[in-house]
C-alpha cells in the first residue's frame, strides 16, 4: 500500500487517492478494472492533461474529463471517498459540470430511447399471425 492510496503513517486521512480507485468510487464505471482501462485507452483527462496510468493520484478541487462511452463528462472532485457506497454517497464525491444543452437536459443524460406507438414485443396474437404466414 502507498500513501497515495491509503492513509498516512501519521493517521491522518489521505491527500490523494488513486485516479482508478476514485472512477470505482464514484460510481462512474462498475470495476477497478474498467476504470484502469479507461484511463489507459487515453480516455480520462485530469486538470487538461492526458492521463495514461491508473495510479496518477487526485485530489480534492481537480477537474476530471472522462469519456465513458458515447458520452463526455466533467467532473470536478469534491472529496476522495473511503470506500464505494450507495449512489447518494458517491454523487457527494464530485460536481458534475459537464456542459448542458439548450433544452436544460445534460449531454451526459442519454436520450429516452422513441418508438412507433405498437412496435414493441409481439403479443401472442401476432406471433400466431406470423407462424400462419411462415406456414408453420
Amino acid at each position: 500500500m502507498s500513501a497515495t492510496d491509503e492513509a498516512e503513517d501519521d493517521g491522518g486521512p489521505a491527500q490523494s487517492r488513486r485516479l482508478d480507485k476514485w472512477l470505482w468510487f464514484a460510481r462512474v464505471v462498475k470495476s477497478r478494472t474498467m476504470a484502469a482501462g479507461l484511463i489507459e485507452g487515453g480516455k480520462a483527462r485530469l486538470n487538461r492533461s492526458k492521463v495514461l496510468k491508473p495510479r496518477q493520484g487526485v485530489r480534492t478541487g481537480d477537474v476530471l474529463t472522462v469519456a465513458v462511452g458515447p458520452t463526455v463528462r466533467v467532473l470536478k472532485i469534491r472529496a476522495l471517498g473511503e470506500r464505494r457506497g450507495p449512489p447518494t454517497e458517491a454523487r457527494a464525491l464530485y460536481e458534475d459540470l459537464t456542459p448542458r444543452d439548450a433544452a436544460g437536459v445534460s449531454a451526459a443524460a442519454p436520450a429516452q430511447a422513441a418508438r412507433p406507438q405498437g412496435s414493441g414485443r409481439p403479443t401472442k396474437r401476432d406471433r400466431r399471425q406470423v407462424e400462419r404466414l411462415k406456414g408453420g
